[in-house]
C-alpha cells in the first residue's frame, strides 16, 4: 500500500492507494471516530463495491447502513442531499460518525457537502471508484451540488479525514469514462510537470490495460501534484485556481450540452480552448496546440465538439465561480508544464475560439 499525506495542519489527512479493498475497514478504523457508517454511492457502483466495502466495516466493529443516489450529474441536486440528511436522521448519526463516498466524483461532491452541513459537519471518507475521481474530485476539498442548470453553485470547502483509492475499480468502467478520468490526469501534468506528460502518452496502452504499476503511479503523482497545490492555497484563493486549467470553457460546454458529454470530455475540448487561446495571444506556437491535441488523441479524448452553440455556451461560462466584476480569469498555457492566469475582457477573441472549438 502506497501512502501519501496532504499537509494542511489540523486538517491533515491520509491518502492510501492500493489494489483491493482489504485494508479499507482497519484504515476507517484508525480514524478512532464514531461507530456508525453510511456508505453513499450510487446504483452503478453499488452493484459492484458496495458489499465488500460493507463487510470490510462490519468486520472491523462498525454498525454500517447504506444509502444508494441515482447516477449522473443531472441528479446531483439538493434533493439528493435531502435524502442523505434523512438517512442519517433515521439512524441518529452524531458527529462523531461518518459518511463514506463510495464512487465517482458526483458521489463525492453529494456525500462531501451533505458531511459538511449535517450537524455543521461530520466525518468523511472519499472512496473513489473511477479514474476521473481518483485523479482529482477526491482530493482537495471541493464539495458540492448543482443548482438550477449552474454546476457546483452550491457547496463548501470540506477536507475528508481519508481518501482510500483501489485502483482496480477502473476495470468496471466502460473506456469512455476511463477516457474521461484521463483529461484530468493530464491536466496535471499540463499545468505544472512536463514530464509526468510524456511518461502518460508513452503509457497509454498500459493505461487502457489496466497494468496495476501504473495506476498506481499516475494515483500517487496526481495526488502528490493536487496534494501539494492544495496545501498551498485551500480555499482557492490564487494558486489553487491553476487547477482548473480546461474548466472555465469545459464547465460552460457541459452545461450547454446538459451534462450529455462526460466532465473529463468537456475539460478535454477546454484545455484545447485554453491553448487556442494562448495562440492568438501570442504566447505559445500553433505546433505546440498541435502537440497537445494529438496527445489528447492518444487519450481517446475530444478535441472539439461540431455543432457548438457559440453563443450558448459564452453565455454560460459567465455564471462560472470565477468571474470577478463580470470579468474571466482563463488560465492559460506558457508551455507544456506551465501556466499563469490572466483576465480575458475581449469577448470577440473568447468567441473566436469557441467557434474553432466548434469545428
Amino acid at each position: 500500500m502506497i501512502r501519501h499525506t496532504v499537509n494542511l495542519k489540523e486538517r491533515s489527512y491520509p491518502i492510501f492507494i492500493t489494489t483491493s479493498f482489504d485494508e479499507l475497514g482497519k484504515s476507517v478504523l484508525s480514524l478512532r471516530t464514531g461507530n456508525k457508517i453510511l456508505i453513499v454511492t450510487d446504483e452503478n457502483v453499488d452493484k459492484f463495491y458496495s458489499e465488500i466495502c460493507l463487510q470490510e466495516m462490519k468486520s472491523n466493529g462498525f454498525e454500517v447502513y447504506k444509502h444508494v443516489l441515482i447516477p449522473g450529474e443531472e441528479h446531483k441536486t439538493l434533493e439528493a442531499i435531502y435524502g442523505i440528511y434523512q438517512k442519517l436522521v433515521e439512524h441518529k448519526f452524531d458527529r462523531t460518525d461518518t459518511l463514506v463516498a463510495l464512487g465517482g466524483g458526483v458521489v463525492g461532491d453529494i456525500t462531501g457537502f451533505a458531511a459538511a452541513s449535517y450537524m455543521r459537519g461530520i466525518n468523511f471518507v472519499q472512496v473513489p471508484t473511477t479514474l476521473l475521481s481518483q485523479a482529482d474530485s477526491s482530493v482537495g476539498g471541493k464539495t458540492g451540488v448543482d443548482f438550477e442548470g449552474h454546476k457546483n453553485l452550491i457547496g463548501a470547502f470540506y477536507q475528508p479525514k481519508l481518501v482510500f483509492i483501489n485502483v482496480n475499480t477502473i476495470k468496471t468502467l466502460p473506456k469512455r469514462e476511463v477516457s474521461a478520468g484521463l483529461a484530468e490526469v493530464i491536466k496535471h501534468g499540463l499545468i505544472l510537470d512536463a514530464e509526468y506528460c510524456e511518461y502518460i502518452k508513452d503509457n497509454a496502452d498500459n493505461i487502457f490495460c489496466y497494468d496495476e504499476n501504473v495506476l498506481q503511479y499516475l494515483a500517487k503523482k496526481n495526488c502528490s501534484i493536487k496534494g501539494s497545490v492544495v496545501e498551498a492555497d485551500e480555499k482557492e484563493s490564487d494558486l489553487r485556481a491553476i487547477l482548473n486549467f480546461g474548466h472555465t470553457i469545459g464547465h460552460a460546454i457541459e452545461t450547454a450540452q446538459n451534462f450529455e458529454l462526460l466532465h473529463g470530455e468537456c475539460v478535454a475540448i477546454g484545455i484545447v480552448g485554453a491553448y487556442r487561446m494562448a495562440y492568438y495571444l501570442g504566447v505559445v506556437t500553433e505546433a505546440l496546440v498541435e502537440n497537445v491535441k494529438e496527445i489528447l488523441k492518444k487519450l481517446e479524448l475530444p478535441i472539439s465538439l461540431p455543432g457548438l452553440d457559440v453563443e450558448t455556451v459564452y453565455s454560460h461560462i459567465f455564471y462560472d465561480k470565477k468571474v470577478k466584476d463580470n470579468k474571466l480569469k482563463f488560465v492559460l498555457p506558457r508551455r507544456i508544464g506551465e501556466v499563469f492566469q490572466c483576465n480575458i475582457e475581449d469577448s470577440e477573441l473568447i468567441k473566436k475560439v469557441l467557434l474553432d472549438l466548434s469545428r
